[in-house]
């Protein structure tokens, strides 16, 4: 690869159960991470059920990514060789929660950036970035180019470790959890392949002043009540009902579907209800996209979570 950088959709394998998924010959931390156990037979808490499906109401799953025309929308995974040269960046919102460059961003030109490219950017803007052979992953939130990198914050997580504990307790990262955002977002080679062996980071529009584990940081976005009883804490984790029966769905459905029984998704930041994550990638299918989009939150049952924090 050229140490100019690349940036690649297409270097993911879902792995095997079992085992950890890999984005550009790197373990997307280990088999045993929180983002990679099976939790098929984790005990569900009914209170908890009753409360988060009493505040989304009568919504149904949404992916957020896929095809719209000429535009893809979702969230780019980088990958860049190990010789790629590091470059400095400026915080320009929460730099005393933000690991300090340098961060091995792509060239401008080149770079994949949610929602744009670096120089004009409309959302999140968030730029992920896997480095290969030191199996490093920077992360970072509102990032633009404008004579030198921007970003809103940034974290940097070491591949080859849990990532639980990697971030101080109380401190965001690009995302409201404090998570790291790649190992949720779904990719298209694991579905294609039909096997996704990870969890997946979906939203909740309002959110509690309270996380839990593998969270590590609370948002609770303005015009949500802070009191509200049925609020979710980030870190909360879902699964779809092993009982819902997904057999009348396509090959690529069927895959998120089964991931989603078998681990879950994890509540990492605020938006629309029970939107989850994918990859931008020109070859999602969209009549799969659609299948997904019938299926119902109230399917969906909260597995216990540890204690509330803080």
């Amino acid at each position: 690869m050229s140490s100019a950088g690349t940036s690649s959709a297409g270097t993911s394998s879902g792995g095997a159960p079992g085992e950890a998924p890999q984005i550009g010959g790197c373990a997307v931390f280990p088999a045993d991470d929180a983002w990679n156990q099976d939790i098929s037979g984790a005990d569900a808490d009914p209170d908890w059920t009753s409360r988060l499906q009493a505040m989304v109401g009568d919504v149904n799953l949404h992916p957020d990514y896929g095809n719209d025309g000429d535009v893809l929308y979702g969230i780019p995974i980088n990958t860049v060789p190990e010789n790629q040269p590091a470059l400095d960046i400026a915080f320009d919102w929460y730099e005393d929660e933000s690991d300090p460059g340098p961060y091995p961003f792509p060239d401008p030109s080149m770079v994949k950036i949610e929602g744009g490219d670096a120089a004009v950017c409309d959302g999140d803007c968030h730029v992920l970035v896997v480095q290969q052979g030191s199996c490093m992953l920077y992360e970072g939130y509102a990032c633009h180019y404008e004579a030198g990198w921007h970003c809103g914050n940034g974290a940097v997580w070491d591949l080859n470790q849990v990532g639980y504990g990697q971030r101080p307790e109380g401190w965001t990262s690009a995302d409201a959890a404090g998570l790291a955002i790649t190992p949720g977002v779904l990719r298209y080679d694991e579905v294609a392949a039909g096997e996704v062996h990870h969890a997946i980071r979906f939203t909740t529009e309002c959110s509690r002043p309270n996380y839990v584990e593998p969270a590590t940081h609370y948002a609770v976005p303005g015009g949500c009540d802070e009191s509200d009883p049925n609020s979710p804490p980030m870190g909360l984790r879902v699964r779809l009902r092993a009982d819902f029966d997904i057999s009348g769905f396509s090959a690529g459905a069927q895959a998120v579907l089964r991931a989603m029984q078998t681990y879950g998704m994890i509540l990492a930041d605020n938006g629309s209800n029970f939107y989850f994550q994918g990859e931008a990638h020109p070859d999602w299918n969209s009549d799969e996209i659609e299948e997904l989009k019938q299926v119902p939150a109230s399917e969906f049952e909260v597995i216990t979570p540890p204690p509330l924090m803080p």
